[in-house]
């Protein structure tokens, strides 16, 4: 009997665990399925633009004018009458009177010059007229042969060389009394004065400063690298001027027109000179009103350079061992060889190994593999889209159903 119980109940025993773990069993839940998770990795693109681009060099001076001079007096005396437009910032025209000095002492001096000439050629014509009557009396003389002095040869050269002097006298005389007109020598602004009306000026006393308002030249500092984007190193180039006039930012067309040549030994760096006709607009027409670009002006320049049939700009960041990473028309990552012609700040200049609509991934990878799937960003946010828009009908379907049971 005690053997029966010993068998029996270590069965009871188990029999129940099992309908137990059974029943358990039954009770649990399965578990939920979980939806599967893409790790295509997402990226941002940007697409190409290819088109054709003219290559700038910028650069930076301050306009002058092409011609600057310091005018003096060319003779002493009283200053005795004064040009309204001689005056800091006045504009005048080429031969304009600037100033006179008092011209009594030269009138003076070209009438006594001119004396002295009448009587000088007075003087050589009654001497030729007595080397006349010499030479015909001489004539009558058969036994010998006149000389120089007998025929007067030597007066007649030295009266001829006093009309010669008198003559010199006269010119400088009036040359001298022309000089007391101070004149303009070609259109000008007015940059400075040294004398006042009744002032005393004397032989190279310096009398203003002009400043050529016909051409104004700007001196562009360039690096000796970026000549090679230049055409002929530059000559001739058109430039694009910017400065500021009035508080607004105004563009004006240039040229160059020459290289200085030489390197500077402090700034190691190439100038090359750019003009612009007519800065002050004096010759313009008010259809035209163009603003005028004065001189002593700080301007921005861009010198236009050579012209390249197809290019694109990229982010210099973006570029590894000249390739650089697109995403191809099958959401594929492949990178492009490139050849890069020009570093420009933070982008380069891309000449070959682009087409124009490529789709270039401005966003980082981890691990990036030429022909790995991708995928875009805004594919993604319209995916995502997508399932909102369900679980939204599937809640307003669970509550329009709860309502109905409620009613």
């Amino acid at each position: 009997m005690a053997r029966k119980k010993q068998i029996i109940v270590p069965l009871a025993i188990l029999v129940v665990g099992i309908v137990a773990f059974v029943g358990f069993s039954s009770m649990k839940k399965p578990p939920e399925e979980k939806a599967e998770v893409d790790n295509t990795p997402i990226v941002a693109v940007e697409n190409i633009t290819v088109a054709p681009m003219t290559l700038e060099v910028s650069s930076y001076g301050v306009v002058k004018p092409k011609y600057e001079t310091t005018m003096v007096a060319q003779v002493s005396g009283e200053i005795v009458e004064l040009s309204e437009a001689f005056v800091r910032g006045g504009l005048v025209k080429k031969g304009q009177l600037l100033a006179r000095v008092d011209p009594n002492d030269y009138q003076a001096a070209l009438i006594d010059a001119q004396a002295n000439m009448a009587s000088a050629r007075s003087a050589l014509e009654q001497e030729v007229a007595q080397g006349k009557v010499a030479e015909r009396e001489w004539n009558q003389i058969k036994d010998s042969s006149p000389t120089e002095l007998s025929l007067r040869k030597p007066q007649l050269a030295q009266e001829l060389a006093r009309v010669k002097a008198a003559q010199a006298s006269v010119l400088r005389a009036k040359r001298n009394l022309q000089r007391t007109e101070i004149r303009a020598p070609y259109d000008a602004m007015i940059e400075s004065r040294a004398i006042g009306l009744g002032s005393f000026v004397s032989t190279g006393a310096q009398v203003g400063k002009l400043l050529g308002t016909a051409i104004a030249e700007i001196r562009l500092p360039v690096a000796d690298n970026q000549l090679q984007f230049l055409v002929a190193q530059g000559q001739q180039a058109k430039v694009n001027l910017t400065g500021t006039y009035a508080g607004k930012d105004v563009q004006w067309q240039a040229r160059i027109v020459r290289s200085e040549g030489v390197v500077d030994d402090k700034s190691r760096m190439s100038y090359l000179v750019a003009e612009v006709q007519d800065p002050y607009q004096l010759q313009s027409t008010e259809e035209e009103n163009n603003t005028m670009l004065r001189f002593g002006a700080y301007v921005q320049a861009k010198i236009l350079g050579v012209e390249i049939a197809s290019a694109s700009v990229v982010p210099r960041y973006l570029v590894v061992n000249d390739r650089i990473a697109i995403l191809d028309d099958e959401s594929k990552l492949h990178y492009a060889d490139i050849d890069i012609i020009r570093q420009q700040g933070g982008d380069v200049i891309v000449a070959n190994g682009l087409i124009n609509g490529d789709k270039l991934i401005v966003s980082a990878l981890d691990y990036p593999v030429d022909g790995m799937k991708l995928a875009l960003a805004g594919d993604d946010n319209k995916d995502q889209d997508t399932t909102d828009d369900s679980s939204n009908e599937k809640v307003e379907t669970q509550v329009a159903s709860t309502e109905s049971e409620g009613e």
